[in-house]
Formats: C-alpha cells, sequence, structure tokens
C-alpha cells in the first residue's frame, strides 16, 4: 500500500453494488463511479468482493500481485490496511478478488460472526477514505450479506430488460430483512439504469416501471450501452482513462456529479 495523505476524513460512506443477477453492469458502475468520484477529488476505495475478482482485472491487477486479498482479510484475519493497493487513478485504492475467495461461502457457513466480518474489519479504513463502494458478486450469499452488513446504503446497477422489477424487488425484500435483522442503518442510494439504448423501446418502458415503483430512489442519469466501456478491462483501466471522450465515460462523470449533488443537498437539510 501506497501512502495516503492528505486531509482528513471525517467518515467514508460505504456502499454496496449489489445486484443477484448477473451481467447487468456492477462491476463497471463500481469501478468507474469510483473513478470518476476520485476525479471530483475524493479519496475512493474498491472493495473487490466477488470472487471472479474482475474489478481487480479492470483496474490492472495482475493475478500474482493479489496475494493479500480481501480472502485473507476475512478468514484469515489480515488487518485490512494491508491488503489495500494504489491504482493508476489519484486517490483510488483497490482491495483485491484472490481465487481463494472462491471458497469462502463454504468456510463461512459455520464461522463465528459469519455476517460480520467485513464490518469488523473495516473499521480502520473510515477516517482514511471518502467513499468505499463494495462490488458484490452476483448472488445473494454469505458474501453479499457481508458487504450489506457493512454498508451503509445498497447502489443497485439494472440493466433496463423484461425481468428487472422482478429481480430488484428480491432485492429489495433482502435488503429489507438484512436492515430489521443485520444493519439498522441501511437505505437505498439509488438505482442506476445501465445498457440503456433510447432506440429500443422495452429500455423506455422499463425504465419508467422503474421509475413508477421507486421514484427519486431512480437516478436521472442513465448508463448507455457503449462499446468503449466494453473494451476498457481488457485493457485494465477504467473507460474513463481508456476513453474519457466517450459516451459511457460521461455517463459515470454525470452520475456522479448527480450523487454528489444530492449528498450537498442532504447534509444541508440536516444543517
Amino acid at each position: 500500500m501506497d501512502s495516503i495523505s492528505g486531509q482528513k476524513i471525517t467518515k467514508a460512506k460505504i456502499w454496496a453494488i449489489a445486484n443477484q443477477k448477473g451481467g447487468v453492469g456492477k462491476t463497471t458502475t463500481t469501478v468507474n463511479l469510483a473513478t470518476a468520484l476520485a476525479a471530483c477529488k475524493k479519496k475512493v476505495l474498491i472493495i473487490d468482493l466477488d470472487p471472479q475478482g474482475n474489478a481487480s482485472t479492470g483496474l490492472g491487477v495482475k493475478v500474482d500481485a493479489r496475494k493479500q486479498s480481501i480472502y485473507q482479510v476475512m478468514i484469515e484475519g489480515l488487518p485490512i490496511q494491508q491488503a489495500i493497493h494504489s491504482t493508476d487513478v489519484p486517490r483510488m485504492h483497490v482491495i483485491t478478488s484472490g481465487v481463494e475467495l472462491s471458497g469462502a461461502e463454504l468456510e463461512l457457513v459455520n464461522a463465528s460472526e459469519r455476517e460480520f466480518r467485513l464490518a469488523n474489519a473495516i473499521g480502520p479504513l473510515l477516517d482514511i477514505f471518502d467513499y468505499i463502494l463494495i462490488d458484490c458478486p452476483p448472488a445473494l450469499g454469505l458474501l453479499t450479506l457481508n458487504a450489506l452488513v457493512a454498508s451503509d446504503a445498497v447502489l443497485v446497477p439494472l440493466q433496463t430488460e423484461f425481468y428487472a422489477l422482478e429481480g430488484l424487488s428480491h432485492l429489495l425484500r433482502t435488503i429489507d430483512r438484512v436492515k430489521r435483522g443485520l444493519n439498522r442503518r441501511l437505505e437505498i442510494q439509488g438505482v442506476v439504469l445501465t445498457m440503456y439504448d433510447r432506440r429500443n423501446n422495452l429500455c423506455e418502458m422499463v425504465a419508467a416501471d422503474v421509475r413508477a415503483f421507486l421514484g427519486e430512489k431512480v437516478f436521472t442519469t442513465v448508463i448507455p450501452r457503449n462499446v468503449r466501456v466494453s473494451e476498457a478491462p481488457s485493457h485494465g483501466k477504467p473507460v474513463l482513462l481508456y476513453d474519457v471522450a466517450c459516451a459511457g465515460s460521461q455517463a459515470y462523470i454525470k452520475l456522479a456529479g448527480e450523487i454528489l449533488k444530492k449528498e450537498r443537498a442532504a447534509e444541508a437539510a440536516v444543517a
């Protein structure tokens, strides 16, 4: 871990990027939203909690450099500070996922405080970062449960497709159960519509249904289908570094701006 210097942070906001359905843009949203927030002078940490390790790969962290990963933190008790890697993005760091994480679900089944492993480990980072984004696996198992217990809020990437609302309802019920039983502070940060194609009538219909269902919890910004977004991970870069001018990059910059504006408004209302 390189030195993380600068003004002291009051308390990191911890968000789980979650959806039990695969292929909806969780990792893409995690990596590129984090990059956009870092570009807005925020100190950001990504925790790659998906055994596939796509966020780690998409940030250019080689497999042989992942010996101290989130697995060692949650299963072996490694101090979480020792698992942090720097990235090519200023002010952005990552805790990687290793191949061992694929067996963590089974190892956690009979472990003590199995739902709280990540929450218990993450404490020392709260005064270092502004945002901690947790890239969850595409399943509502013990890894995702750990993320939900550790988080303040959930950001849901939602692909604009026919079964979107059905899957969203299932996730919302899970979040409600976690809030009632394990983490009372857990909220829905928002839903971001991904892989959006304005030429497709189904996308428009799904977007309208989701907005009718969740209202202001759905971000105004939508993430379009964009070839440059798909290409960027193969180069080990967020799309904002790969092609900042493309439609996908501009959408994630706009999403970060929308999030920060909402947070400033909420803080002003409390004050």
